[in-house]
């Protein structure tokens, strides 16, 4: 299928490994054009590199090694380039723990990494896709949205009131109807560098094998495996399709049937 998005221009935050590369991969791999963000230049300028190998001249890509939850980080992508058609947002979570340990510059550091980074970006980059009469938004967050986790009530306290904005934003009718879409992605368990850290720090507390660990975890999903950042990426990909223009203000939930809720 061709998802009518060539010659686009993305930006796609922590995009140097796991779902960032899968989204940064998938879009380009559609011939759009990719800004791809994060904060190690090593992994990304090596990342850019295997990218553009793959492509042979289908598309551009840029590599900017910034924090994107800083302005400075910010200003340094703005200094690329200004305008984009897609932008899809993500910053690393924040540490699991228990909130009797957590400060408030603990939770100010979570709110503005993963709600108002957010928010920022898509307050930068809404009234020119506005203009254009199209644009994709897609917010990376959790499924831990839908299914909180205990030991991450950082994350599930900032990623759900990004999801609260989101909720009203996408459905203003002077975006809705104007070619502008607003979505998020809330990945399960798929096999990402953050999830075998996870997982190893649950094999070093119980003393198990990693393996061990693994096998447990994938068993508890339906699916029984986790999935990867390519399937990842084709989701985000579809989401900023042409095809999708009619899809907004959602929360799609790839996690292999995990969640066992029926809304």
């Amino acid at each position: 299928m061709d998802l009518g998005i060539a010659g686009k221009w993305a930006l796609v935050g922590g995009a140097s490994k796991g779902l960032g590369l899968g989204c940064a991969r998938a879009l380009a791999h559609e011939r759009v054009n990719v800004v791809m963000v994060a904060r190690g230049q090593d992994a990304l300028d090596a990342a850019a590199a295997e990218l553009k190998a793959e492509l042979n001249g289908q598309a551009e890509v840029i590599a900017v090694a910034a924090d994107i939850t800083t302005p400075d980080g910010r200003a340094a992508v703005f200094a690329v380039r200004r305008d984009f058609d897609i932008v899809v947002t993500n910053a690393g979570g924040p540490p699991t723990g228990s909130f009797r340990d957590w400060d408030r510059a603990a939770w100010i550091k979570a709110i503005d990494a993963n709600m108002l980074t957010p928010i920022e970006l898509i307050k930068a980059m809404l009234d020119g896709m506005l203009a254009r009469g199209f644009g994709r938004i897609v917010n990376i967050t959790s499924s831990a949205v839908k299914a909180p986790i205990d030991i991450l009530g950082l994350s599930n306290g900032a990623r759900s009131g990004l999801t609260g904005f989101i909720a009203g934003l996408a459905r203003n009718p002077e975006i809705a109807a104007k070619g502008v879409t607003v979505n998020n992605l809330l990945p399960g368990k798929f096999d990402t560098d953050r999830l075998n850290a996870t997982l190893q720090g649950a094999a070093d507390k119980s003393g198990k094998p990693l393996d061990e660990v693994r096998s447990a975890h994938a068993a508890q999903i339906p699916a029984r495996r986790f999935g990867t950042p390519a399937e990842f990426g084709a989701i985000c990909a579809f989401l900023c399709s042409q095809q999708a223009a009619y899809l907004t203000g959602q929360n799609i939930l790839p996690d292999g049937g995990a969640y066992p809720g029926t809304y």
